[in-house]
């Protein structure tokens, strides 16, 4: 069991079982307005089910080992670092009103049955998109080595477009705001529907790496082929395994844990998104898979045994009562704290019935996945991932900014300062309030590193 300790900047934090090298500082971002919004009426996605595993937390109480935050929301000039000016404005202004009004723009952007038009749209998209934006700035700032926001994890979103439920990509721009201290983001996907809109945004680069473990074969949303492994700079640093149904605890472990392992190994990124999907699991009512929680859970644990910066994000799930179980059980692992499979009494207590125990049982669904096919997969992946340049340990230095051998300063380098060299300048930069995201003055000052995702104008 943890105990509750004292951190560094007057929070709480969990002291760790497994010895004092082991400790974790994990932070978490909740509002408790995000179960207000309503898709509509037979709508699976039901933001509800984030109410339902906050309450589970605070009942096992959780939140005693973790620092517990509402985060500032996020503004529509914050979707703007990926999501295109004329696609947030769309959001900010449509209503249920008015939608028809935009005829043409809700065709365009692909808003309408599985994206609807609810009342409160753009103010739902900025509370989940603010805990991973405000996550990955903690993260930034050395605050944290965990940050968990269960509300997120939106991946289908695309630049201009609607997809999936999703509305606005919250993972996207949690990676951005990692780009901005990490010279290298590993993004992890274990939800049962492949992450395009996150593998689609960073395809061509290779800062960030993204490895997606999805059900493929005439299934939404039909990408991720294990041949999709990026373009130009960004060859090779899109990972994805296709499975197909019935995937279970000991197929997924088999998989799971040798990919990431060389993933890390080869690509050692500065910080990882974990994206957890729980229609994974099995019984889910849309997914066809057959994970339990432990199952699911194994590849939190092992993603944080690397003791990498992490951002933990929900996802899809749309059995409500098996994604609050789940969540709840994933954050007693990233806070290191058993918890009784008995469920305490909570708000939603009939929820969880007739058992109301906390793990679920797999069924006894067939597992379509070969162990032949699964290791012929995993060794395309590897050979893929041997053509990926290895990370040297030590950052070579020649002592001249810019060069190859040592990033520039500002949003491509890693450690780097804000681009000047003047000590009030700098001394001035470091003790800014770390909440606030960069200043016209750090924009200005930095230096776009050669391997940006940006591509520079002939």
């Amino acid at each position: 069991m943890s105990s509750v300790v004292s951190s560094g900047n007057g929070g709480p934090h969990a002291s760790n079982s497994l010895g004092p090298s082991s400790k974790r500082r994990v932070a978490y971002f909740y509002d408790a307005e995000i179960g207000n919004y309503h898709y509509g009426h037979g709508h699976p996605m039901k933001p509800h089910r984030v109410r339902m595993a906050h309450n589970l937390v605070l009942n096992y109480g959780l939140y005693k080992s973790m620092e517990v935050f509402r985060p500032k929301l996020a503004t529509a000039e914050d979707m703007m670092q990926f999501h295109s000016d004329d696609y947030v404005n769309f959001l900010r202004a449509i209503t249920p009103d008015n939608m028809y009004e935009y005829l043409r723009q809700l065709q365009r952007f692909n808003v309408g049955e599985d994206c609807p038009v609810f009342d409160g749209l753009f103010e739902f998209c900025q509370l989940y998109t603010s805990g991973s934006i405000g996550g990955a700035l903690r993260l930034n700032t050395g605050k944290a080595d965990v940050v968990i926001n269960w509300a997120g994890g939106l991946h289908h979103a695309k630049k201009s477009e609607a997809s999936g439920f999703c509305y606005v990509n919250d993972c996207v721009l949690g990676i951005i705001e990692l780009l901005k201290r990490h010279q290298r983001v590993l993004y992890i996907d274990i939800d049962i529907h492949h992450g395009d809109g996150v593998e689609e945004a960073f395809y061509c680069t290779d800062r960030v790496m993204t490895a997606s473990f999805h059900k493929f074969g005439e299934y939404f949303p039909g990408t991720g082929d294990v041949r999709d492994t990026g373009y130009g700079k960004g060859k090779r640093y899109s990972v994805n395994f296709p499975l197909k149904d019935g995937m279970d605890d000991e197929s997924f472990t088999m998989i799971f844990q040798p990919v990431i392992r060389r993933i890390m190994e080869r690509y050692d990124p500065g910080a990882v998104v974990l994206q957890c999907g729980a229609d994974s699991l099995s019984g889910d009512r849309l997914g066809c898979f057959n994970l339990s929680l432990r199952g699911h859970a194994d590849c939190v644990a092992f993603v944080k045994s690397f003791h990498k910066p992490t951002l933990v994000l929900g996802g899809g799930g749309y059995t409500m009562r098996n994604v609050a179980r789940c969540w709840t059980y994933e954050t007693a692992v990233l806070v290191d704290r058993e918890v009784d499979d008995v469920l305490p009494f909570n708000d939603y207590f009939e929820y969880y019935g007739p058992d109301y125990r906390l793990h679920i049982t797999p069924s006894n669904m067939e597992n379509m996945n070969t162990r032949g096919d699964l290791e012929d997969i995993k060794s395309t992946l590897f050979e893929y991932l041997n053509g990926v340049e290895p990370v040297p340990s030590v950052q070579i230095s020649t002592g001249q900014p810019g060069t190859s051998t040592q990033p520039a300063a500002g949003l491509g380098g890693i450690g780097t300062t804000t681009g000047t060299d003047d000590p009030a300048t700098s001394k001035q930069h470091d003790e800014r309030d770390p909440e606030i995201r960069m200043t016209e003055a750090d924009k200005d000052a930095a230096i776009q590193h050669p391997s940006s995702f940006f591509d520079k104008p002939e």
